[in-house]
Protein backbone atom coordinates (compact mmCIF):
# COMPACT_ATOMS: atom_id res chain seq x y z
CA UNK A 1 0.00 0.00 0.00
CA UNK A 2 1.36 3.64 -0.81
CA UNK A 3 1.81 6.19 2.30
CA UNK A 4 0.22 9.08 1.71
CA UNK A 5 2.13 12.17 1.88
CA UNK A 6 -0.84 13.97 3.93
CA UNK A 7 -1.20 13.99 7.36
CA UNK A 8 -4.70 15.74 7.28
CA UNK A 9 -6.92 14.64 4.81
CA UNK A 10 -10.77 16.60 4.75
CA UNK A 11 -12.77 15.23 2.21
CA UNK A 12 -16.69 16.82 1.69
CA UNK A 13 -16.93 18.26 5.40
CA UNK A 14 -20.54 19.86 6.07
CA UNK A 15 -21.44 21.55 9.16
CA UNK A 16 -24.74 22.72 9.94
CA UNK A 17 -26.31 24.46 13.32
CA UNK A 18 -29.86 24.72 13.74
CA UNK A 19 -30.07 28.12 12.13
CA UNK A 20 -27.23 28.02 9.30
CA UNK A 21 -24.60 25.71 7.30
CA UNK A 22 -21.69 26.54 8.55
CA UNK A 23 -19.35 24.58 6.62
CA UNK A 24 -20.60 23.91 2.91
CA UNK A 25 -18.92 20.64 1.69
CA UNK A 26 -14.95 21.46 2.46
CA UNK A 27 -12.38 18.98 1.00
CA UNK A 28 -8.67 19.74 1.51
CA UNK A 29 -5.40 18.06 2.03
CA UNK A 30 -2.25 19.04 4.40
CA UNK A 31 1.15 17.72 3.69
CA UNK A 32 3.36 16.49 6.57
CA UNK A 33 5.49 19.16 7.78
CA UNK A 34 3.26 22.25 6.40
CA UNK A 35 2.85 25.64 7.44
CA UNK A 36 -1.49 25.79 6.34
CA UNK A 37 -3.16 28.79 6.86
CA UNK A 38 -6.87 28.61 7.02
CA UNK A 39 -7.75 32.46 6.25
CA UNK A 40 -10.85 34.16 6.17
CA UNK A 41 -13.47 37.35 7.64
CA UNK A 42 -15.30 36.67 10.76
CA UNK A 43 -17.86 33.88 10.85
CA UNK A 44 -16.60 32.42 7.30
CA UNK A 45 -16.11 28.77 9.49
CA UNK A 46 -12.27 28.59 9.70
CA UNK A 47 -12.29 28.09 13.39
CA UNK A 48 -15.41 25.79 13.22
CA UNK A 49 -12.86 23.79 10.56
CA UNK A 50 -10.26 24.07 13.31
CA UNK A 51 -12.39 22.60 15.91
CA UNK A 52 -13.53 19.99 14.43
CA UNK A 53 -9.82 18.98 13.66
CA UNK A 54 -9.38 18.98 17.10
CA UNK A 55 -12.56 16.79 18.05
CA UNK A 56 -14.32 19.80 20.34
CA UNK A 57 -17.14 19.28 17.65
CA UNK A 58 -18.24 16.70 15.13
CA UNK A 59 -19.08 17.25 11.20
CA UNK A 60 -22.40 16.77 10.07
CA UNK A 61 -21.37 15.33 7.02
CA UNK A 62 -18.30 14.52 5.78
CA UNK A 63 -15.13 12.37 6.70
CA UNK A 64 -11.46 13.69 8.75
CA UNK A 65 -8.34 11.44 8.78
CA UNK A 66 -5.46 12.17 10.65
CA UNK A 67 -2.39 10.43 10.05
CA UNK A 68 -4.61 8.21 7.84
CA UNK A 69 -6.96 7.53 10.58
CA UNK A 70 -10.42 7.70 10.14
CA UNK A 71 -11.34 10.85 13.26
CA UNK A 72 -15.29 10.14 13.31
CA UNK A 73 -15.39 8.71 16.77
CA UNK A 74 -11.82 9.45 18.16
CA UNK A 75 -12.05 11.93 21.24
CA UNK A 76 -9.93 14.87 21.78
CA UNK A 77 -7.04 13.67 24.20
CA UNK A 78 -6.53 10.62 22.09
CA UNK A 79 -5.99 12.23 18.58
CA UNK A 80 -2.45 13.38 17.54
CA UNK A 81 -3.10 17.09 17.77
CA UNK A 82 -2.75 19.73 20.18
CA UNK A 83 -4.36 23.55 19.95
CA UNK A 84 -3.04 27.04 20.90
CA UNK A 85 -6.11 29.25 21.55
CA UNK A 86 -6.26 32.82 21.05
CA UNK A 87 -6.42 33.41 25.08
CA UNK A 88 -3.41 31.51 25.66
CA UNK A 89 -5.56 29.10 28.42
CA UNK A 90 -2.82 28.93 30.72
CA UNK A 91 -3.66 27.80 34.47
CA UNK A 92 -2.93 30.91 36.54
CA UNK A 93 -1.98 29.20 39.43
CA UNK A 94 0.64 27.16 38.24
CA UNK A 95 4.31 28.51 37.58
CA UNK A 96 5.71 28.20 33.67
CA UNK A 97 7.31 24.63 34.37
CA UNK A 98 3.75 23.27 36.14
CA UNK A 99 1.83 24.76 33.14
CA UNK A 100 3.96 22.64 30.72
CA UNK A 101 4.37 19.80 32.46
CA UNK A 102 0.68 19.28 33.18
CA UNK A 103 0.00 17.13 30.70
CA UNK A 104 3.36 15.03 30.97
CA UNK A 105 1.84 14.47 34.33
CA UNK A 106 -1.74 12.95 33.27
CA UNK A 107 0.27 10.80 31.32
CA UNK A 108 1.86 10.25 34.47
CA UNK A 109 4.88 10.17 32.44
CA UNK A 110 8.31 9.63 34.33
CA UNK A 111 9.55 12.67 36.19
CA UNK A 112 12.84 12.79 35.09
CA UNK A 113 11.82 12.62 31.13
CA UNK A 114 9.41 15.40 31.80
CA UNK A 115 12.25 17.85 33.32
CA UNK A 116 14.05 16.94 30.14
CA UNK A 117 10.56 18.00 27.76
CA UNK A 118 9.85 20.82 29.53
CA UNK A 119 13.19 22.35 29.20
CA UNK A 120 13.77 21.07 25.30
CA UNK A 121 10.07 22.83 24.99
CA UNK A 122 10.98 26.25 26.78
CA UNK A 123 14.34 26.35 24.42
CA UNK A 124 12.14 25.81 21.47
CA UNK A 125 10.29 28.95 22.69
CA UNK A 126 13.22 31.10 23.64
CA UNK A 127 12.03 30.84 27.43
CA UNK A 128 15.14 29.01 29.36
CA UNK A 129 15.08 30.92 32.29
CA UNK A 130 11.60 31.57 33.00
CA UNK A 131 10.64 28.05 34.07
CA UNK A 132 9.90 29.09 37.76
CA UNK A 133 7.99 32.38 36.97
CA UNK A 134 4.72 33.02 37.81
CA UNK A 135 2.68 33.31 34.36
CA UNK A 136 0.83 36.02 35.51
CA UNK A 137 4.01 37.91 35.78
CA UNK A 138 4.67 37.31 32.00
CA UNK A 139 4.13 39.41 28.77
CA UNK A 140 1.08 38.65 26.22
CA UNK A 141 3.77 37.32 24.04
CA UNK A 142 5.72 35.31 26.76
CA UNK A 143 2.41 33.66 28.03
CA UNK A 144 1.91 32.79 24.46
CA UNK A 145 4.84 31.21 23.63
CA UNK A 146 4.55 29.31 27.49
CA UNK A 147 1.13 28.07 25.21
CA UNK A 148 2.78 26.81 22.71
CA UNK A 149 5.52 25.16 24.82
CA UNK A 150 2.67 23.22 26.42
CA UNK A 151 0.91 22.42 22.97
CA UNK A 152 4.67 21.19 21.59
CA UNK A 153 5.89 18.90 24.52
CA UNK A 154 3.34 15.94 24.22
CA UNK A 155 4.70 15.69 20.42
CA UNK A 156 1.57 16.12 18.48
CA UNK A 157 1.80 15.30 14.76
CA UNK A 158 -0.06 18.48 14.06
CA UNK A 159 -0.27 21.62 15.98
CA UNK A 160 -3.35 23.76 15.69
CA UNK A 161 -3.09 27.42 15.89
CA UNK A 162 -6.64 29.10 16.43
CA UNK A 163 -5.50 33.11 15.69
CA UNK A 164 -2.92 33.05 18.54
CA UNK A 165 -1.41 36.57 18.16
CA UNK A 166 -4.90 38.76 17.77
CA UNK A 167 -4.68 39.48 21.42
CA UNK A 168 -1.02 41.29 20.89
CA UNK A 169 -0.04 44.54 20.14
CA UNK A 170 1.42 45.06 16.90
CA UNK A 171 4.87 44.88 17.24
CA UNK A 172 4.94 42.00 19.54
CA UNK A 173 2.89 40.07 17.12
CA UNK A 174 5.45 40.71 14.46
CA UNK A 175 7.83 39.82 16.16
CA UNK A 176 6.28 36.40 17.28
CA UNK A 177 5.34 36.17 13.63
CA UNK A 178 9.04 35.23 12.80
CA UNK A 179 9.66 33.41 16.18
CA UNK A 180 6.75 31.16 14.70
CA UNK A 181 7.86 30.40 11.31
CA UNK A 182 11.30 29.51 13.09
CA UNK A 183 9.74 27.54 15.68
CA UNK A 184 7.99 25.46 12.90
CA UNK A 185 11.24 25.06 11.06
CA UNK A 186 12.99 23.76 14.17
CA UNK A 187 10.08 21.58 14.97
CA UNK A 188 9.54 19.80 11.86
CA UNK A 189 5.55 19.45 12.45
CA UNK A 190 2.50 20.44 10.63
CA UNK A 191 0.83 23.65 11.39
CA UNK A 192 -2.67 24.84 10.53
CA UNK A 193 -3.38 28.05 11.85
CA UNK A 194 -6.27 29.97 11.87
CA UNK A 195 -6.53 33.95 11.21
CA UNK A 196 -8.35 36.72 9.30
CA UNK A 197 -5.06 39.14 8.95
CA UNK A 198 -3.91 38.45 5.36
CA UNK A 199 -0.38 39.89 5.98
CA UNK A 200 0.05 37.44 8.47
CA UNK A 201 -0.87 34.83 6.33
CA UNK A 202 0.92 36.18 3.36
CA UNK A 203 4.17 35.99 5.95
CA UNK A 204 3.80 32.55 7.40
CA UNK A 205 2.33 30.21 5.31
CA UNK A 206 3.73 27.55 2.78
CA UNK A 207 -0.02 27.19 1.70
CA UNK A 208 -3.37 29.36 1.97
CA UNK A 209 -6.52 28.18 1.96
CA UNK A 210 -9.01 31.23 1.86
CA UNK A 211 -12.49 30.73 2.93
CA UNK A 212 -15.68 32.39 2.36
CA UNK A 213 -19.17 32.00 4.12
CA UNK A 214 -18.42 28.37 4.98
CA UNK A 215 -17.08 27.54 1.60
CA UNK A 216 -13.22 27.26 0.14
CA UNK A 217 -12.73 29.70 -2.27
CA UNK A 218 -8.83 29.34 -3.23
CA UNK A 219 -5.95 27.14 -2.31
CA UNK A 220 -2.25 28.11 -2.76
CA UNK A 221 0.75 29.37 -2.58
CA UNK A 222 0.60 32.63 -0.95
CA UNK A 223 2.54 33.98 -4.42
CA UNK A 224 -0.40 32.18 -6.24
CA UNK A 225 -3.31 33.56 -3.79
CA UNK A 226 -1.95 36.98 -4.60
CA UNK A 227 -0.82 36.64 -7.95
CA UNK A 228 -3.63 34.87 -9.45
CA UNK A 229 -6.96 35.24 -7.22
CA UNK A 230 -9.50 32.61 -8.80
CA UNK A 231 -12.77 35.28 -7.96
CA UNK A 232 -13.30 39.17 -6.95
CA UNK A 233 -13.72 38.02 -3.49
CA UNK A 234 -9.85 36.50 -3.24
CA UNK A 235 -8.96 39.39 -5.11
CA UNK A 236 -10.18 41.96 -2.43
CA UNK A 237 -9.53 40.31 0.67
CA UNK A 238 -6.09 39.71 -0.13
CA UNK A 239 -4.21 42.74 -0.50
CA UNK A 240 -5.28 45.81 -2.36
CA UNK A 241 -6.86 45.42 -5.48
CA UNK A 242 -8.34 47.35 -8.53
CA UNK A 243 -11.20 44.89 -9.31
CA UNK A 244 -13.02 45.85 -12.90
CA UNK A 245 -16.10 45.04 -14.79
CA UNK A 246 -13.94 44.06 -18.40
CA UNK A 247 -15.30 42.14 -21.77
CA UNK A 248 -12.61 39.65 -23.21
CA UNK A 249 -12.76 40.86 -26.74
CA UNK A 250 -10.67 37.89 -27.71
CA UNK A 251 -7.87 36.17 -26.62
CA UNK A 252 -5.03 37.88 -24.94
CA UNK A 253 -7.20 41.48 -25.88
CA UNK A 254 -9.38 42.54 -22.95
CA UNK A 255 -11.79 45.98 -23.24
CA UNK A 256 -12.10 47.49 -19.65
CA UNK A 257 -11.65 51.48 -18.29
CA UNK A 258 -13.06 51.84 -21.86
CA UNK A 259 -9.71 51.03 -23.29
CA UNK A 260 -8.23 47.69 -24.98
CA UNK A 261 -5.46 46.38 -23.73
CA UNK A 262 -2.87 43.19 -24.21
CA UNK A 263 -2.94 40.44 -21.78
CA UNK A 264 -1.45 37.23 -21.48
CA UNK A 265 -4.80 35.51 -20.77
CA UNK A 266 -6.54 33.25 -23.32
CA UNK A 267 -9.57 30.97 -23.75
CA UNK A 268 -12.12 32.91 -22.23
CA UNK A 269 -13.93 33.37 -25.87
CA UNK A 270 -14.74 36.47 -27.72
CA UNK A 271 -16.99 39.21 -26.07
CA UNK A 272 -16.90 37.33 -22.58
CA UNK A 273 -17.99 39.34 -19.49
CA UNK A 274 -15.10 39.12 -17.21
CA UNK A 275 -13.70 40.37 -13.80
CA UNK A 276 -10.19 42.24 -14.30
CA UNK A 277 -7.95 42.25 -11.29
CA UNK A 278 -5.01 45.45 -11.77
CA UNK A 279 -3.07 45.89 -8.20
CA UNK A 280 -2.06 49.34 -7.23
CA UNK A 281 2.04 48.96 -7.40
CA UNK A 282 1.13 47.22 -11.16
CA UNK A 283 0.07 51.12 -12.48
CA UNK A 284 2.67 52.97 -13.72
CA UNK A 285 2.04 56.67 -13.08
CA UNK A 286 3.95 59.44 -14.99
CA UNK A 287 3.23 63.43 -15.42
CA UNK A 288 0.92 63.59 -18.51
CA UNK A 289 2.51 62.53 -21.72
CA UNK A 290 1.19 61.12 -25.14
CA UNK A 291 3.24 57.99 -24.41
CA UNK A 292 0.76 56.44 -21.92
CA UNK A 293 -1.72 54.04 -22.72
CA UNK A 294 -4.79 56.27 -20.78
CA UNK A 295 -5.42 59.62 -18.59
CA UNK A 296 -6.34 60.69 -15.31
CA UNK A 297 -6.50 63.48 -12.56
CA UNK A 298 -4.89 62.91 -9.05
CA UNK A 299 -7.92 63.00 -6.43
CA UNK A 300 -5.61 62.32 -3.39
CA UNK A 301 -1.78 61.42 -1.99
CA UNK A 302 -1.26 59.62 1.08
CA UNK A 303 2.33 59.01 1.91
CA UNK A 304 1.95 55.18 3.76
CA UNK A 305 5.98 55.25 5.03
CA UNK A 306 7.30 53.26 2.01
CA UNK A 307 5.09 54.82 -0.83
CA UNK A 308 2.55 56.91 -1.69
CA UNK A 309 -1.15 55.47 -2.24
CA UNK A 310 -2.99 57.88 -4.67
CA UNK A 311 -6.12 57.78 -6.12
CA UNK A 312 -6.46 58.82 -9.96
CA UNK A 313 -9.88 59.51 -11.91
CA UNK A 314 -9.59 58.85 -15.32
CA UNK A 315 -10.78 60.77 -18.42
CA UNK A 316 -13.75 58.21 -18.48
CA UNK A 317 -15.27 58.59 -14.90
CA UNK A 318 -12.92 55.08 -13.57
CA UNK A 319 -11.55 55.53 -10.09
CA UNK A 320 -8.25 53.70 -9.63
CA UNK A 321 -5.75 53.64 -6.16
CA UNK A 322 -2.10 53.73 -7.19
CA UNK A 323 0.91 53.20 -5.39
CA UNK A 324 4.40 54.71 -6.33
CA UNK A 325 7.32 55.61 -4.79
CA UNK A 326 6.79 59.03 -6.18
CA UNK A 327 4.09 61.59 -5.23
CA UNK A 328 1.63 63.35 -7.69
CA UNK A 329 -0.08 66.50 -6.70
CA UNK A 330 -3.90 66.66 -6.11
CA UNK A 331 -5.25 67.74 -9.11
CA UNK A 332 -2.85 66.94 -11.04
CA UNK A 333 -2.82 65.23 -15.12
CA UNK A 334 -0.90 62.10 -15.20
CA UNK A 335 -0.77 59.38 -18.03
CA UNK A 336 -0.54 55.41 -16.83
CA UNK A 337 0.59 52.48 -18.03
CA UNK A 338 -0.52 48.89 -17.39
CA UNK A 339 1.92 46.04 -18.71
CA UNK A 340 0.12 42.42 -20.13
CA UNK A 341 1.71 40.05 -17.75
CA UNK A 342 0.22 42.59 -15.19
CA UNK A 343 -3.54 42.27 -16.08
CA UNK A 344 -5.12 39.20 -14.18
CA UNK A 345 -8.77 38.49 -16.17
CA UNK A 346 -10.79 36.02 -14.27
CA UNK A 347 -14.30 34.41 -15.29
CA UNK A 348 -17.64 35.98 -13.83
CA UNK A 349 -18.76 34.18 -11.52
CA UNK A 350 -22.26 35.07 -12.67
CA UNK A 351 -24.16 37.56 -14.84
CA UNK A 352 -27.45 38.43 -13.45
CA UNK A 353 -29.24 37.13 -10.54
CA UNK A 354 -30.99 34.11 -11.19
CA UNK A 355 -33.48 32.39 -8.95
CA UNK A 356 -35.89 29.58 -8.74
CA UNK A 357 -39.84 30.82 -7.61
CA UNK A 358 -43.42 29.82 -8.39
CA UNK A 359 -46.04 31.18 -10.06
CA UNK A 360 -48.66 32.19 -7.78
CA UNK A 361 -51.23 34.29 -10.46
CA UNK A 362 -50.55 35.75 -13.97
CA UNK A 363 -48.95 38.74 -12.27
CA UNK A 364 -46.90 37.43 -9.15
CA UNK A 365 -44.02 35.49 -8.62
CA UNK A 366 -42.92 34.18 -5.12
CA UNK A 367 -39.21 34.01 -4.96
CA UNK A 368 -37.35 34.03 -1.50
CA UNK A 369 -40.08 33.11 0.43
CA UNK A 370 -41.50 36.46 -0.89
CA UNK A 371 -44.41 37.26 -3.21
CA UNK A 372 -43.56 39.82 -6.12
CA UNK A 373 -45.72 41.67 -8.28
CA UNK A 374 -44.27 40.86 -12.02
CA UNK A 375 -45.53 41.88 -15.67
CA UNK A 376 -48.14 39.63 -16.80
CA UNK A 377 -47.18 36.16 -17.79
CA UNK A 378 -50.24 34.79 -19.70
CA UNK A 379 -48.51 31.50 -20.51
CA UNK A 380 -47.45 30.69 -16.98
CA UNK A 381 -49.97 29.36 -15.14
CA UNK A 382 -50.41 29.77 -10.77
CA UNK A 383 -48.59 26.90 -9.02
CA UNK A 384 -45.73 26.49 -11.74
CA UNK A 385 -42.01 26.32 -11.16
CA UNK A 386 -40.37 29.27 -13.00
CA UNK A 387 -36.76 30.70 -13.34
CA UNK A 388 -36.14 34.25 -12.30
CA UNK A 389 -33.45 36.83 -13.47
CA UNK A 390 -32.84 39.95 -12.28
CA UNK A 391 -30.20 42.37 -13.56
CA UNK A 392 -27.77 43.71 -10.76
CA UNK A 393 -28.75 47.18 -11.27
CA UNK A 394 -32.19 46.73 -11.41
CA UNK A 395 -32.27 46.18 -7.58
CA UNK A 396 -33.38 49.39 -5.18
CA UNK A 397 -32.07 49.65 -1.92
CA UNK A 398 -34.13 51.41 0.56
CA UNK A 399 -32.84 53.17 3.81
CA UNK A 400 -35.98 52.63 5.60
CA UNK A 401 -36.36 48.55 5.59
CA UNK A 402 -39.86 48.87 5.61
CA UNK A 403 -40.60 50.30 2.08
CA UNK A 404 -39.04 47.40 0.60
CA UNK A 405 -40.90 44.19 -0.71
CA UNK A 406 -38.35 42.45 1.21
CA UNK A 407 -35.26 43.05 3.54
CA UNK A 408 -31.56 42.05 3.87
CA UNK A 409 -28.50 43.21 5.34
CA UNK A 410 -25.05 43.83 3.41
CA UNK A 411 -22.61 41.08 3.88
CA UNK A 412 -20.10 41.77 0.93
CA UNK A 413 -19.43 45.41 -0.71
CA UNK A 414 -16.65 45.27 -3.93
CA UNK A 415 -15.79 48.19 -5.59
CA UNK A 416 -15.81 48.27 -8.91
CA UNK A 417 -14.18 51.32 -9.86
CA UNK A 418 -17.12 53.53 -11.00
CA UNK A 419 -19.65 51.48 -8.57
CA UNK A 420 -20.29 49.44 -5.80
CA UNK A 421 -20.99 45.70 -6.45
CA UNK A 422 -23.06 44.51 -2.90
CA UNK A 423 -23.89 40.95 -1.72
CA UNK A 424 -27.04 41.07 -0.22
CA UNK A 425 -28.83 38.14 2.28
CA UNK A 426 -32.53 38.36 2.50
CA UNK A 427 -34.85 37.36 5.26
CA UNK A 428 -34.86 33.98 3.50
CA UNK A 429 -31.28 33.12 3.64
CA UNK A 430 -30.27 33.50 -0.46
CA UNK A 431 -28.15 36.16 -1.48
CA UNK A 432 -29.01 38.89 -3.89
CA UNK A 433 -26.30 40.96 -5.76
CA UNK A 434 -27.11 44.54 -6.46
CA UNK A 435 -24.89 47.53 -8.38
CA UNK A 436 -25.22 50.53 -6.89
CA UNK A 437 -23.74 54.22 -7.11
CA UNK A 438 -24.93 54.18 -3.36
CA UNK A 439 -22.61 54.17 -0.29
CA UNK A 440 -23.49 51.30 2.14
CA UNK A 441 -21.66 49.95 5.15
CA UNK A 442 -21.30 45.85 6.12
CA UNK A 443 -24.13 45.02 7.98
CA UNK A 444 -26.60 47.47 7.04
CA UNK A 445 -30.55 46.39 6.65
CA UNK A 446 -31.80 47.20 3.66
CA UNK A 447 -35.47 46.97 2.18
CA UNK A 448 -35.22 45.67 -1.14
CA UNK A 449 -37.29 46.80 -4.58
CA UNK A 450 -37.65 45.15 -8.03
CA UNK A 451 -40.07 46.79 -10.54
CA UNK A 452 -42.31 44.52 -11.95
CA UNK A 453 -40.77 44.80 -15.51
CA UNK A 454 -37.47 44.01 -14.41
CA UNK A 455 -38.36 40.65 -12.96
CA UNK A 456 -37.65 38.06 -16.54
CA UNK A 457 -39.59 35.42 -16.16
CA UNK A 458 -39.01 31.62 -17.74
CA UNK A 459 -40.71 28.70 -17.26
CA UNK A 460 -38.54 25.52 -15.80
Amino acid sequence: MVKSNYIIEISNITKTFPDKVVLDDVSLSVKKGEFLTILGPSGCGKTTLLRLLAGFNSATKGEIRIGGEVMTDVPPHLRPVNTVFQRYALFPNYNVYDNIAFGLKLQKVDKKEIEQRVKRALKMVGMTDYEHRDVNSLSGGQQQRVAIARAIVNRPQVLLLDEPLAALDLKMRKDMQMELKDMHKTLGITFVYVTHDQEEALTLSDTIVVMSEGKVQQIGTPIDIYNEPTNSFVADFIGESNILNGTMVKDKIVKFLGCEFECVDKGFGENSPVDVVIRPEDVYIMAKTDSGMFNGTVQSCIFKGVHYEMTVTTANGYELMIQDYNAFEVGQEVSMIIKPSDIHVMKKERICNTLEGEMVDATHVKIMDTEFLCSEQPDIEGGEKVSVEIAFDKIELMDNKEDGVMMGDVRFILYKGDHYHLTIRTESGDNLYVDTHDVWDDRDIVGIKVQPDDLKITKL
